[in-house]
């Protein structure tokens, strides 16, 4: 029997899980068929101490804490769907909790670091127009990757500085400066119908085929752009993410309109912003402070 097919039925069809969990949760989990293959165990014999023994395993080939604790809560997952389908008679991956990971603070740029990022896209040029804009729209509103390259051109009011993002958990408003509403702008009303293919394409940011965006075609673009700025900090898209949700509780946003903001349906996630910017805080008076 094809348990793991069955698996990934059971994730669409009752969880709905979502496209990335789907994808982790399979990798994760083929890996470890791979693994008890190798050992001579079938997904059905496999008790606590083999998975014990499969999380030593992941350590001593170097994987880091957060791999080994996403690929146990993976199996958890699995053997949960196969308690469910009567394949198994319990859990062995349940009450095992490898080492706890140290929750590492989010890397954010400083003000500065935005300013020269988004100063790097020529907006003289078709595809720079297009970069700009997506740039300024992702520090404007600290919206995911996925919900920027999924965002259609009705879900933005320019007139009314504002943008429908349709999030994990619900819809949500999140408002727009000025700076972004010109870039995007000049983006839909100069560049947008120059790229596109199809006429009825609904998705406002397109590639240089005039297709949807990807992940990766974005992913590209922002490590172009660091390079290009030179700064050495990484820089993903989820940095400036990080960057809008610590730069608005600097200058005095409340973590309730943040928490709003970023689509985050526990509070306790948008907390950790207050220990970036207290960290920012101690690192400033360090270096200033004559007698620190």
């Amino acid at each position: 029997m094809d348990y793991i097919s069955g698996y990934e039925t059971w994730l669409v069809r009752e969880k709905r899980a979502a496209a990335n969990t789907l994808s982790s949760y399979l990798r994760d989990v083929r890996q470890f068929a791979a693994w008890a293959e190798e050992d001579g165990l079938s997904l059905t014999q496999v008790g606590q101490e083999d998975v014990k023994r499969y999380a030593h395993f992941l350590e001593k080939k170097g994987k880091s804490n957060a791999t080994v604790v996403r690929s146990v809560a993976s199996l958890k997952s699995f053997y949960t769907y196969m308690t469910a389908a009567r394949c198994v008679r319990c859990n062995p991956a349940k009450g095992f909790t490898p080492s706890r990971i140290e929750r590492k603070l989010p890397a954010i740029l400083t003000n500065r670091e935005v300013d020269l990022f988004l100063e790097q896209p020529n907006i003289g040029d078709t595809k720079g127009c297009r970069d700009k804009a997506m740039l300024e729209l992702l520090y404007a509103t600290g919206i995911r990757v996925s919900e920027l390259i999924a965002l259609d051109t009705q879900d933005i009011n320019l007139s009314a500085c504002f943008l429908r993002c349709r999030g994990k958990n619900k819809e949500r408003v999140v408002p727009l400066y000025k700076a972004a509403v010109r870039a995007l702008s000049s983006y839909i009303s100069d560049v947008r119908p120059q790229l596109l293919e199809n006429p009825g394409e609904t998705a406002l940011f397109v590639n240089m085929n005039g297709e949807r965006m990807s992940r990766q075609g974005f992913w590209k673009i922002v490590k172009g752009y660091q390079e290009k700025a030179g700064i050495h900090k990484e820089i993903t898209p989820h940095t400036l993410r990080h960057s809008f949700a610590a730069h608005l509780l600097e200058n005095g946003a409340d973590l309730k309109s943040i928490q709003e903001m970023l689509g985050h349906a526990d509070i306790s996630a948008t907390q950790i912003y207050t220990q970036v910017v207290n960290q920012r805080l101690r690192d400033v008076y360090a270096k200033a402070h004559p007698r620190a």
